[in-house]
């Protein structure tokens, strides 16, 4: 299904550095890789800027090496919080730092990275890396944002109070940045938007439940950005957002892949869209066209400040938002 020309979407996270999107399926090929066709169905929906997730300094690199290949591509260079034993583990945690200024820089120079991280705290999954050692290298990677001048992208799950702590004690190492794939309170959501520079991004997983919802509409449209998280986060049949959706594509399990149809479970770039009409219906906003003017000012205002003009523009052109 394509969009009306008038909506313009900027995908903030995903991770194409997924092996789902080589085709490869818990270790096991399925399909050719088909990053450039699931790119086409995203252009056609009227999504016209990615931001590609770098969760280490090998996944890093590659999120580069996938923004080099489309001008609409960019990326973020930092270190998740499951992964951040891979400082230790290097043998040699300040070079492991450096190499990743330098991923940075180099990226910032070639106008593909746009944001440090993914990068945060996680304690829904301690079993990867203890809270210890995530809080450590979440407060690291702030001297990255400082030395590139870059916004953050940054992870929160089950840990707002270290995480909000952390934010206060570095607010002065970087400018701006986005709260991804928020699922947390109502208490959570309110902790985060007084940080003033920080935003909220919404997904799927953001949009399960009707308390899901009660919170995203607590979010002001000024301070929120969306995004699929892709190849997870999808917004499933059994969530309460999907009542809200409109907009659909055909789809087909991965053993009978046909390019021309998304694979089934797995989420990609064009279901922004997706993303966009549940948070219009859950906050009673009609005019779709608007609302997707708001949101990409807010994204170009973080990621992409060198098109705010135009952005601000197009808001303008189409008069005010609702909130």
């Amino acid at each position: 299904m394509a969009s009306s020309s008038s909506i313009r979407m900027i995908d903030i996270a995903v991770n194409f550095t997924d092996s789902m999107f080589r085709g490869m399926y818990n270790g096991k090929q399925y399909h050719v890789a088909d990053i450039a066709t699931v790119l086409s169905r995203a252009w056609s929906a009227g999504v016209d800027r990615i931001i590609v997730t770098g969760g280490s300094l090998e996944e890093s690199k590659e999120a580069l090496a996938i923004a080099e290949t489309d001008a609409r591509l960019f990326c973020t260079v930092g270190v998740h919080p499951t992964r951040c034993k891979e400082f230790d583990d290097s043998g040699d945690p300040e070079k492991h730092f450096e190499a990743l200024l330098s991923l940075a820089k180099e990226g910032v120079e070639k106008g593909k990275v746009v944001a440090i991280g993914e990068c945060g705290l996680d304690y829904d999954r301690l079993h990867f890396c203890p809270p210890e050692i995530q809080k450590k290298y979440f407060e690291k990677q702030f001297e990255l944002a400082y030395a590139t001048k870059l916004p953050m992208f940054l992870h929160m799950r089950a840990a707002a109070e270290d995480f909000c702590n952390i934010l206060e004690q570095n607010k002065h190492r970087f400018c701006s940045g986005v709260a991804h794939s928020f699922t947390g309170s109502a208490q959570d959501r309110d902790r985060l938007l007084s940080f003033s520079d920080l935003y909220i991004g919404v997904n799927g997983c953001s949009l399960k439940t009707s308390q899901n919802l009660d919170v995203v509409k607590g979010i002001p449209l000024e301070r929120m950005m969306i995004e699929t998280d892709s190849p997870y986060c999808e917004i499933k049949n059994s969530h309460a957002g999907v009542n809200f959706v409109k907009s659909s594509w055909p789809s087909k399990k991965k053993e009978k892949y046909d390019p021309d149809c998304i694979v089934k479970g797995r989420n990609e770039p064009c279901l922004v869209r997706q993303v966009l009409e549940v948070v219009a219906g859950c906050k009673g906003i009609a005019d779709v066209d608007q609302l997707s003017k708001t949101l990409y000012h807010n994204t170009c205002r973080v990621f992409f400040p060198q098109d705010l003009d135009s952005a601000a523009d197009a808001l303008l052109a189409g008069g005010q938002s609702a909130s």
